[in-house]
């Protein structure tokens, strides 16, 4: 395993793009000519994924969780998987047992009466140069259903699927294990119907300006960069559990094969949900956006560190011809997308019912992961807030909290305590 690096500090942020974008358009001497080719491709996939959108037909693929478990997914499903860097998998959890759950963490946030505390809650200042920000987000991460779904063994098998679509052994070298699934806790969203708070605008996680800047990063995208784009693999792990980002709060430091959320109701397009923009590989163009001549020097199509990326209709126009929400969900199917793949969420639930998630996403095992799994088991054991997120601390007088007598074998390896 990779020794763990420390943390990216940028002190001129203006001269670091500058030094960047010089750097890389000495070493891809004809990047207008490459972009151009990679745009075209791009409008090509947008085009295609917004005609078959008018045509009513599903552009994010979907996966039945019981041919996961019976090892009977299909090639062509992988494929568009992939290719989409996106999929629905439905009956991970059984509906009446998710159905309990919902009605377990509603009793769990007004029993410990959340909603005056979240009056009081720290800045997350994550999305804060987009244009939505508000998302019906709870700063809540140990509830008893949160710390079940992450230990199931249901959860558990289709993470391990999703991690297997990567290469996990590249460049002459093992870049993680896709069969150790290490819990990241995150927070749940509770959307009222009739909520007009706006959602989240486009954006991507997992850094920011440092796609650009730092050195691994750049090896990620080594491909890219050098001009031979077709030759880039969203899938390749070269390289992902090296990188450095610039700490914040809210800023993922785990490597993640895939964000994800499990939906606790049911809930469509037009209820507040998810939108995903489907092309695994459009990273490629919001790179080479970037170091085009119409962008100032010391900017990079507005990326700020400590941010979430934001993709921008003045900047990345073609992508957002592929923007779809994701199909209707019943409680107990699951969303993942690949953690470079752009998302937002609607800004208006127009639906009757709470649009309810709790966030979950698929992690390997690396050295990487486990550095940041003996942090957030501190966090767990005291109730806290974990380390990626605003220090609220809302759970650490929460009744009914969970503690390590709810983790089964599998959670506490999870959670990094065998």
């Amino acid at each position: 395993m990779t020794p763990v690096t420390t943390p990216l500090r940028i002190d001129d942020l203006p001269a670091a793009i500058r030094a960047a974008k010089r750097e890389l358009k000495t070493a891809l001497p004809n990047y207008r000519e490459v972009f151009a080719e990679v745009e075209a491709e791009m409008i090509r996939e947008a085009n295609a994924i917004e005609a078959q959108r008018a045509a009513g037909r599903a552009v994010i693929p979907e996966i039945d969780f019981a041919d996961i478990a019976a090892g009977r997914v299909r090639d062509e499903q992988i494929a568009l998987v992939k290719s989409r860097g996106a999929c629905v998998i439905r009956r991970v959890f059984d509906a009446t047992l998710v159905e309990q759950w919902d009605d377990e963490i509603a009793q769990y946030v007004e029993r410990n009466r959340l909603d005056e505390r979240l009056q009081h809650r720290a800045e997350d200042r994550y999305f804060g140069n987009l244009a939505s920000s508000k998302p019906q987000i709870y700063g809540v991460y140990w509830s008893k259903p949160q710390v079940m779904a992450r230990q199931s063994s249901a959860l558990t098998t289709a993470r391990v699927f999703l991690n297997r679509l990567w290469r996990a052994q590249s460049e002459g070298r093992v870049h993680f294990d896709p069969d150790h699934v290490p819990a990241y806790a995150d927070r749940l969203r509770r959307r009222p119907p009739g909520s007009e708070s706006l959602g989240l605008s486009a954006h991507c996680d997992g850094g920011s300006v440092e796609r650009w800047i730092e050195a691994n990063f750049r090896k990620v995208y080594r491909h890219v960069f050098d001009g031979n784009w077709r030759r880039y693999d969203p899938f390749d792990g070269a390289y992902r559990t090296e990188v450095r980002e610039v700490p914040s709060p809210a800023v993922c430091s785990m490597f993640r094969t895939f964000q994800g959320w499990t939906a606790l109701t049911q809930q469509g397009p037009g209820d507040g949900t998810l939108q995903l923009v489907p092309i695994a590989n459009a990273m490629v163009y919001i790179l080479l956006r970037a170091l085009q001549d119409d962008v100032p020097d010391d900017d990079l199509c507005g990326a700020m560190p400590g941010r979430a990326l934001s993709i921008k209709p003045e900047w990345h126009a073609p992508l957002f011809r592929a923007l779809s929400s994701i199909p209707l969900m019943q409680p107990g199917d699951t969303v993942f997308w690949h953690s470079d793949v752009v998302h937002a969420v609607e800004d208006a639930h127009r639906g009757k019912g709470y649009s309810n998630v709790m966030y979950i996403a698929a992690a390997p095992a690396c050295a990487k992961n486990d550095a940041y799994l003996k942090r957030q088991l501190a966090a767990f054991v005291t109730g806290e807030s974990p380390p990626d997120f605003p220090a609220d601390h809302f759970e650490t007088d929460f009744a009914g909290r969970a503690t390590q007598n709810d983790l089964t074998t599998l959670g506490r390896a999870q959670m990094g305590m065998e």
